[in-house]
């Protein structure tokens, strides 16, 4: 406790003497610092607006001392002082001005003392049994009007702390139960390593990307028309898809390997699709700005058409499926934090071959057709699926989506990172489809929405070829690898389209009945 005192105004003439005493209480957390002023005369003045911070600083303090109620009460002749104690340190802060002489106080042997001063002075009046303990008209933390103004960090790690127990538990009962069930042959069969075909066709899927950026450039030098140029990319777009696929059926290869591969068409495909069509926009921007049109302020102060062999190469490794010349690039890479989200990447990824392997695989091997057994035994097969396939799907998203678009975002210096949103608090199917993949999403609004919308084409029947495309590509990643043909993924993407359109309704259905009732209780 430091007390402050300002002396007597001490200079030659002064007909009188004014002391102002202020006793204040300052905490070691720097919460109030007082300042002095020296005037000529050499009188040690205090500034106006350490004392208006002084103040503030003990309306803070009654207003936020929930943790310890330490309210002292002393009478004085024409007021009541009221000393409030703050949890922060255990100290207290004191706040009392007066004018004139000073006043004292003496305790019973006899000995002065100023009002507030000391610690052995304060101690007499900490935790008084008169101070009143409930001052404030407060609501539970777990009540409806106070749950969402506070965090809940405590209850979420509790809950982590009980779901990793109990998953353990399961784990260690399935494999005393069932033994190692883990198949190296599933992922990797004896031949991956010599199964060139596949490795091959990985390595020259760079030639499309090379092929489109030539037709390019003959575009730039008028060597070819623009319908020539069109056709060509189709020709380099299709063929870039359909190579894959037939050399995944024409190999007995793995099944990881097959799904690497066909991502990796599916994604040189989409780039390549983006990278045409922004150019091809490009050009008839160019020639807009060549008759002195005026340009969206979104493009910004360059918009020129240039083919850039630098661009696309950054565009084809780029943790985006949108072709721009220029991205937001960070300044620098952060090592330490590349390596922690390796081995987070690692143990994500064997968490996850872990559950298919362990779970997943056993169960479906022994299970019946869902159509040809009883539908009680199929409803509790999908059941008993439905937790492991949880885990694995959350599992995917992480490692895929947050783990590794942020580790090569972090090397090539990529800045927007926005890969998903918060799809978990989606009210609707819609909603959900748009916030969940955002690369996927920015290259469908950018080169299959809109431009439909652009040619007169409705929204309802935009959004169906949207999901159309999304479905076609599900089933190529799912089904070439697998070598099964059942269209259980086209279907499953399609049958979207209803849940959008009963999602939507439900919610604008709901959405006007609450706001009509919270219009009524609102005239009541």
């Amino acid at each position: 406790m430091a007390i402050m005192e300002s002396p007597e105004s001490v200079g030659a003439g002064a007909a009188a003497t004014t002391t102002t005493t202020t006793t204040s209480v300052i905490s070691s957390a720097g919460n109030a610092n007082c300042e002095l002023n020296y005037d000529r005369s050499g009188s040690v003045r205090r500034r106006p607006s350490v004392a208006a911070a002084l103040k503030e600083v003990v309306k803070e303090s009654e207003a936020e001392s929930d943790s310890s109620f330490k309210e002292i009460y002393t009478n004085d002749d024409s007021k009541n002082e009221v000393v409030n104690g703050n949890s922060c340190n255990g100290e207290l802060e004191v706040t009392s001005q007066s004018g004139g002489k000073d006043e004292k106080e003496k305790d019973k042997d006899g000995n002065s003392e100023g009002r507030g001063g000391g610690a052995e002075s304060s101690s007499k009046f900490t935790y008084r049994p008169s101070a009143p303990a409930h001052r404030r008209i407060k609501e539970s933390p777990l009540s409806s009007d106070a749950i969402f103004k506070q965090s809940h960090a405590g209850l979420f790690n509790l809950c982590i702390v009980v779901l990793v127990a109990v998953n353990s538990r399961l784990i260690i009962e399935n494999l005393m139960k069932y033994g190692w069930l883990i198949r190296t042959g599933f992922w990797f069969s004896p031949r991956s390593l010599g199964d060139w075909p596949l490795l091959m066709c990985c390595l020259s899927l760079p030639v499309f990307p090379l092929a489109a950026f030539s037709v390019e450039k003959l575009v730039q030098k008028n060597y070819i028309s623009e319908p020539v140029a069109v056709f060509l990319h189709v020709v380099i777009s299709a063929t870039a898809i359909l190579y894959p696929v037939v050399v995944i059926l024409r190999c007995e290869s793995a099944v990881l390997a097959g799904v690497i591969l066909m991502l990796f068409a599916c994604i040189v495909w989409l780039k390549l699709i983006s990278y045409a069509h922004t150019n091809y926009d490009m050009r008839a921007l160019s020639k807009s700005l060549e008759k002195g049109e005026e340009v969206p302020s979104y493009f910004g102060t360059d918009c020129t058409y240039d083919i850039s062999f630098k661009a696309l190469l950054y565009f084809m490794v780029a943790p985006t499926l949108c072709y721009q010349t220029s991205y937001p690039r960070t300044t620098c890479i952060r090592k330490g934090w590349v390596v922690r989200q390796l081995i987070k990447l690692i143990i994500f990824t064997g968490l996850m071959g872990f559950i298919i392997e362990q779970y997943i695989n056993p169960i479906v091997r022994n299970s019946q057709h869902p159509l040809k057994g009883n539908f009680l035994y199929a409803i509790e097969r999908v059941l008993k699926l439905s937790v492991p396939n949880l885990y694995v799907w959350l599992c995917m998203f992480y490692c895929f989506f947050h783990l590794w678009l942020n580790i090569l975002a972090e090397l090539l210096r990529f800045g927007d990172r926005e890969f998903y949103k918060d799809w978990w608090n989606a009210k609707t199917i819609e909603e959900y489809w748009r916030m969940w993949n955002m690369p996927v999403h920015k290259w469908m609004v950018r080169h299959i929405y809109f431009p439909c919308l652009r040619n007169g084409i409705p929204k309802g029947a935009a959004i169906l070829i949207a999901f159309l495309v999304s479905a076609i590509f599900h089933e190529l990643c799912i089904a070439v690898p697998c070598h099964i043909f059942k269209f259980w993924a086209f279907i499953g993407i399609m049958f979207q389209v209803p849940l959008v359109i009963l999602t939507n309704y439900l919610q604008a259905k709901f959405k006007n009945s609450m706001d009509y009732y919270y219009r009524m209780e609102k005239v009541s």
